[in-house]
């Protein structure tokens, strides 16, 4: 098989826009903190937690696919 394996995934602009969107959700999320103040209870597994896991992830993998040259 020859060509580009990654030809279907996504371009190097959509890992840009999925960095800065991640950056900004944690900032966000951090602003929310900052002002509302920290949650207490099952709140914080799911203002923090869930936002976290996402947050990092598309990130994540977004800083790992750009450095490794993995896009068309």
């Amino acid at each position: 098989m020859s060509g580009n394996p990654y030809r279907f995934g996504p371009t190097r602009g959509e890992l840009w826009f999925w960095l800065w969107a991640s950056a900004d959700g944690f900032g966000l999320m951090g602003v929310a903190l900052y002002l509302r103040g920290v949650p207490e209870g099952p709140a914080i597994a799911a203002v923090v937690g869930l936002a976290s896991v996402v947050f990092g992830y598309l990130g994540g993998r977004s800083v790992k696919r750009l450095i490794r040259r993995e896009h068309p």
